[in-house]
């Protein structure tokens, strides 16, 4: 089996703090993402594990301008999406969530879409995606996750999506992650919010293989041994064959209508309690008291 030598990080892709308008903690990394292009390889890091690999709007265009850089490099011959720290990622990041609890109704379908627009070239990107995800992935962890065509978690990883918690859904990465795990456990786990482990990841169809911590690198590399055997145009024919016979395409109409939805909800009274109450540390009203 061929195994290809790991990437050094050597050509990483930064964006400073503070270009886009962010307010981040101090103590975060001036690189939220890096990117490094070797052996084939494209190696997608997550850079901010002080809070968690959280997202926040500065993030997610720093990703999806990685992805487009990936798309166009001829000697990027598939991806992984990785992530730095204890978590892979652990969703909105709370500075982004105190300004979204602000925005209008049609500010928040604007950035909804920006999120859509980069888990979208995820998911359409042409090359193969991989997902190493070596700890916790909540909320829109869980959509990048799902947006990739094969995942590999460690097995003390945990999965979570909480956003009823907030009064919320999990709508912009709800087209992609009811399709990896069906509508079935979808009904309970976008209810329940309940945290699930590796195991039951894969049981649902979420992640492809459970692997002990110390095996995850050779795990994904196994797998990109194979994929590199294969044609890439092949490859990327087969990809887009999928698409057209899996059973809703994942359009732009779609994540439109969920962006609507989610816009929806984050300004209405029940979310903005749900956000209120998560920044505040308190329980929501609907909660029934202990």
């Amino acid at each position: 089996m061929h195994s290809p030598r790991r990437p050094k990080k050597t050509r990483p892709l930064s964006h400073r703090d503070g270009e886009s308008g962010g307010n981040h903690p101090a103590k975060v990394s001036a690189m939220n993402i890096e990117l490094d292009i070797s052996d084939q390889v494209a190696t997608i890091t997550l850079n901010r594990p002080e809070i968690h690999n959280a997202f926040d709007d500065q993030l997610i265009a720093e990703l999806n301008r990685s992805l487009e850089k990936v798309e166009n490099d001829d000697n990027a011959r598939l991806v992984v999406l990785a992530a730095n720290g204890k978590s892979f990622s652990a969703g909105a990041d709370l500075n982004w969530m105190r300004r979204m609890a602000d925005y209008a109704e049609d500010e928040n379908f604007n950035d909804a879409m920006k999120l859509a627009d980069m888990l979208q070239r995820l998911d359409e990107l042409r090359k193969p995606t991989i997902a190493k995800v070596q700890g916790h992935a909540f909320g829109g962890g869980v959509g990048l996750v799902a947006c990739c065509d094969i995942a590999v978690a460690a097995e003390p990883a945990k999965f979570c999506l909480s956003e009823v918690r907030l009064g919320l859904i999990p709508s912009i990465i709800g087209p992609f992650v009811v399709r990896a795990i069906g509508a079935r456990e979808a009904r309970r786990y976008f209810q329940t919010a309940e945290r699930f482990d590796a195991e039951e990841a894969c049981r649902i169809g979420l992640v492809h293989h459970t692997v002990a911590p110390v095996k995850l690198d050779d795990v994904a590399d196994e797998i990109i041994g194979n994929l590199l055997q294969g044609g890439p145009e092949a490859q990327a024919a087969a990809k887009a064959f999928i698409a057209l016979n899996d059973q809703a395409p994942i359009n732009k109409e779609l994540l439109r209508d969920a962006a609507k939805r989610i816009a929806n909800l984050r300004a209405s009274p029940e979310g903005k309690e749900g956000l209120s109450a998560f920044l505040e540390k308190r329980p929501p009203k609907w909660r029934p008291a202990n």
